[in-house]
């Protein structure tokens, strides 16, 4: 392809609103253009390479047996209701009706629909195991749209689904995936580790995230290098750093005292002169109904952990009037003590501490000498959110914890949707039974969006070959001199001959120009026709690292070649 041709809209100043590399290259390199928040328009050279990585997902999947379809992004309400998720996905998902009155949504995820279709279809033993799937757009009423494709309300996935007659089944189905989802981002040039997650939402009793370290994102992941435990910062278990110091020794009773204007747990500490993790935290979130959450001070909680306690998606803070009305206190003096109007749930850290301190259910009074299980009754559950500094849950190694992207998802679903929609099938004595399934999603902008935030310089992004738009471009230094022109004309042709995806630089620009733009959008490889095309020569330059050689003008098509293929 001739540049001059090509809608390549590059800019040279950073977009205003940009707020991570990727989003602030991709737009100045000319692959994505915003229509709204959250809605991006994805331009010529964006296409190019999602193309690409959307061949590489296929093969990887058409590889393990799996078979490709298209199912509707609109969904009627009904088969989100039989699973019960109607309610359960909230805002997140889009909701209209149609001129009928009907309800239906946007399709955030397929799991309903590909039941349905099992549900109507499959009707023995014989025609399991089934691996679906499909690379559709996908929606989600994302309530603060940021980082570019980071975070969006429209988006590409691949999820794939699968069926079994058991849970044996249901393990090889999981482990093709996870091995499929290594050789696809391995494929793509990404960096990347498969951590323990939670299923949120989705349900079922096991997930893997596939998570690529980066500044840019917003998941965190807690590892403990030595022992290989790798898992979601929402998701890991692990040992607290012990209380700052002992509790007070002794069987007290509760005492209440004046902590006038005191409302934050720091705010107290210093009041009383004791530490934060002698304070208990009170927290009282809702999810179908409200419920009070109950940590050590210092500890922060996991809404992650706490939505699938109480099995639904997603959980909130009480609006303050809310709390006024079920407590007669605000929030800064909250305490379990006397709470019979809802559940209360409080963190293992808190399991055998003794005389601490709490709200009094009053304001600007507080509980001295306040023991969990004897001066309140509470369930005991993993609640908090894993920390730096922690240790591991069972080697006791330091965890590291680190912020990540997001980039695929795997889950066990077991019998969630299968069971509650009806799909049922004979086994081999002629008894119905009900088949066990499996989820498993790739964000397909989030593969070039990650691949950008880790592969860029200041200069511009660095793509591996395997997923960049062009592999090489072809650059004559001064278009007017014709023999220049005439070389890279017929370089362009050898690399195409060869299979490579080229790019000739035709455009009547200074070649400072020229190399600038080759350098933002991130082509792989370049070749530079010049001065010493006289001497039979032209210039290879690598765009990772910016290493150069000269080769001869006959071989450098084939240089390339072996270049991009082994890469």
């Amino acid at each position: 392809m001739r540049w001059s041709k090509l809608f390549i809209p590059t800019l040279r100043e950073d977009p205003a609103d940009a707020e991570v590399a990727s989003h602030r290259l991709m737009v100045r390199g000319g692959y994505i253009r915003q229509l709204g928040a959250g809605i991006y328009n994805y331009l010529f050279l964006a296409q190019r390479s999602i193309n690409k990585i959307v061949a590489i997902v296929r093969q990887e999947m058409d590889a393990i047996g799996a078979q490709e379809m298209l199912l509707p992004a609109l969904n009627p309400a009904e088969v989100w209701r039989e699973s019960g998720r109607w309610d359960v996905m909230g805002a997140n998902m889009f909701r209209l009706k149609d001129r009928w009155d009907r309800e239906l949504c946007l399709g955030m995820t397929h799991e309903e629909v590909m039941t349905s279709i099992a549900r109507g279809e499959l009707r023995s033993y014989k025609q399991l195991p089934q691996i679906w799937y499909q690379i559709q757009t996908k929606f989600r009423d994302e309530p603060r749209p940021k980082s570019g494709l980071m975070r969006v309300r429209q988006f590409i996935m691949k999820d794939s689904y699968t069926f079994d007659m058991d849970a044996a089944g249901l393990d090889a189905a999981y482990d093709l995936h996870y091995k499929a989802y290594c050789r696809i981002f391995d494929r793509c040039g990404l960096e990347y580790a498969a951590v323990e997650a939670h299923s949120g939402s989705m349900g079922g009793s096991q997930s893997h995230e596939f998570m690529v370290r980066s500044d840019a994102g917003e998941d965190f992941v807690a590892v403990a290098p030595k022992s290989g435990y790798q898992a979601n910062l929402e998701k890991a278990e692990s040992n607290p750093v012990p209380p700052a110091s002992a509790d007070p020794a002794g069987d007290l009773e509760p005492e209440e005292f004046h902590t006038p204007g005191r409302k934050t747990i720091a705010e107290v500490a210093a009041f009383t002169g004791l530490p934060e993790t002698s304070q208990i935290k009170s927290l009282v979130m809702v999810g179908a109904k409200p419920v009070l959450c109950l940590l050590r001070g210092d500890h922060q909680l996991s809404e992650t952990k706490l939505a699938g306690l109480l099995g639904v998606n997603e959980v909130r803070a009480a609006h303050p009037e809310e709390i006024r009305d079920w407590f007669a206190a605000g929030a800064g003096s909250l305490g379990p003590v006397g709470v019979k109007n809802m559940r209360v749930i409080a963190d293992n850290a808190l399991r055998g501490r003794i005389n601490m301190i709490c709200g009094a259910n009053k304001d600007d009074y507080h509980l001295r000498n306040v023991t969990p299980g004897e001066d309140f009754q509470a369930e005991f559950h993993d609640l908090r959110q894993a920390a730096s500094g922690d240790t591991h849950a069972e080697t006791g190694e330091p965890l590291e914890v680190f912020k990540a992207v997001e980039i695929g998802h795997i889950f066990k679903l077991g019998y969630k949707y299968s069971e509650s929609m009806g799909l049922r099938v004979l086994n081999e004595d002629g008894k119905e039974i009900t088949p066990i399934m499996g989820s498993y999603g790739i964000g397909i902008e989030r593969i070039l969006s990650v691949a950008v935030e880790l592969y860029h310089d200041k200069d511009g992004i660095v793509l591996p070959a395997a997923i960049a738009p062009f592999d090489v471009v072809i650059t004559p230094v001064n278009n007017a001199d014709a023999a220049q022109r005439d070389a890279a004309a017929k370089l362009h042709d050898e690399c195409l001959a060869l299979g490579l995806d080229a790019l000739l630089d035709d455009r009547d620009e200074r070649p400072g120009v020229k190399f600038k733009d080759a350098d933002l959008i991130g082509l792989p490889y370049r070749i530079t026709v010049g001065k010493k095309l006289v001497d039979g020569k032209v210039e290879l330059v690598t765009r990772r690292g910016k290493t150069s050689v000269d080769a001869p003008v006959a071989e450098a098509a084939a240089m390339v070649h072996r270049m991009v293929r082994g890469s």
